[in-house]
């Protein structure tokens, strides 16, 4: 029998998803301009409804994991996009900076369940030697969004006003999260996969992740999750090491979703039209980035590397290789800024596969709530970074500490892959308790 590829069609919804998630997180950048302008909201206090998505998003991912255990995939994704999507309309009807604030948190908590549940769902219907292929592929997605439809939002903007945007972003996730109703199944349950890729799917190690939390044997008792199990998982420097790693790759993530466009203006004293053509290209080399991780991650476990070498290498190349943004502090030509900043980003995208080694390392029943811990760790860079370079900026004048703080971590995170993660295999909780 001739293999069905189901699983591509749930991939191409994790993708579309996903870049629907960084658009909505990130549409207010654009329409920051003329929001402030009205609103009277000022530098400061923008900084804060920045800020303020991070934090509730940080403070869901425990939380948000704990759901997805218990209800499983499409039920959590769709009630996630459904609402974060009705958060980002919602901003297009505020008139106050309190207003805007409630409609941020609002958005952090909502958005907060989108990784784990696409780490989830790779995990079940991807085997072992395509998921670095699969999270690159929905990965992508964050960059793409930005790279290629910030143009048009700016032009929608221009035509119609702030508030359009996020009437449209919102409703496009409101339409979306119909479609993903509608669409997703789990791998035994979808019409169009057939027993020949159910049976590739299992010998791969996927179709695993499906049980509840409360029926599995491997730590998650009988009677519902205990909080001691998230100490008893950060235990296992398995877990421990990825979120040092991926700490460290979002904080070069987040510099470019927020500072970017500022060092461009500021440090680099470009004009918006210019900033506008070259903020694109890091974004489209980051893209690049993730898909070159990811196929050359799933290659190399394919040819017999083990997974040790097939999914750590990519990542510590790509962090090491990050921090060489501080190289921009020595170059005069614009050209060759953008050049630098794009190896950068490049770079960060081929570290983008921290959620394959959770699909690789959490326990069974237990993928959500380690999800929720990589995430929770992964995203306090949202927090850190931004109020970090601000700092730095505010005390100095220049972005020349704030390009070096970043390339320091990059360097931390490679460490932290190579010293601390140790051999990449499933953590099994029950062998804690014969201790």
């Amino acid at each position: 029998m001739r293999r069905s590829n189901a699983r591509y069609r749930v991939l191409a919804l994790l993708a579309v998803g996903t870049m629907i998630n960084y658009l909505d997180r990130t549409v207010l950048g654009i329409a920051a301009p003329q929001l402030t302008k009205e609103l009277g909201i000022n530098a400061a206090l923008m900084g804060v409804m920045f800020s303020a998505f991070s934090w509730s998003y940080v403070a869901s991912q425990i939380p948000g994991g704990l759901f997805l255990d218990r209800f499983g995939s499409k039920v959590t994704y769709f009630l996630s996009m459904t609402l974060w999507s009705l958060f980002t309309l919602a901003q297009g009807f505020v008139s106050s900076a309190a207003a805007l604030f409630a409609c941020r948190l609002g958005l952090g908590v909502t958005e907060a369940p989108c990784f784990p549940v696409n780490s989830r769902v790779v995990a079940t219907w991807f085997p072992q030697s395509e998921r670095a292929m699969a999270t690159g592929t929905y990965t992508v997605g964050e960059y793409i969004g930005l790279a290629f439809f910030s143009p048009f939002l700016f032009a929608l903007m221009g035509a119609f006003g702030w508030r359009a945007l996020f009437y449209v972003v919102g409703g496009v996730g409101i339409v979306f999260g119909i479609v993903w109703w509608r669409c997703y199944r789990e791998p035994r349950d979808h019409p169009a996969a057939n027993a020949a890729e159910l049976e590739y799917i299992e010998a791969g190690g996927g179709l695993t992740q499906t049980l509840p939390v409360d029926v599995t044997a491997t730590g998650a008792q009988k009677g519902g999750f205990k909080w001691r199990t998230i100490g008893r998982l950060l235990k296992h420097r398995q877990l421990t090491g990825i979120c040092l790693g991926q700490f460290a790759g979002n904080a070069t993530l987040v510099f470019f979703l927020t500072w970017f466009p500022t060092y461009l203006a500021t440090e680099r004293h470009m004009g918006w039209l210019k900033i506008g053509f070259f903020a694109i290209m890091p974004f489209i080399a980051a893209s690049l980035g993730v898909m070159f991780g990811g196929t050359l991650s799933d290659w190399l476990l394919r040819h017999g590397r083990s997974a040790n070498v097939a999914r750590k290498l990519p990542i510590i190349a790509g962090l090491l290789l990050a921090s060489t943004i501080v190289l921009a502090n020595y170059v005069e030509s614009n050209g060759a800024v953008i050049a630098i900043l794009s190896i950068a980003f490049f770079a960060q995208g081929m570290a983008a596969l921290g959620w394959t080694l959770v699909s690789d390392i959490a326990p069974e029943g237990l993928l959500g709530v380690t999800g929720g811990i990589f995430n929770f760790a992964a995203n306090l860079a949202g927090i850190v970074t931004p109020l970090a370079v601000g700092f730095i900026v505010a005390a100095t004048g220049s972005f020349v500490w704030a390009l070096a703080l970043i390339g320091a971590i990059a360097l931390a995170g490679a460490a932290s892959y190579l010293f601390v993660v140790g051999d990449i295999r499933r953590i099994v909780l029950q062998a804690d308790s014969a201790r």
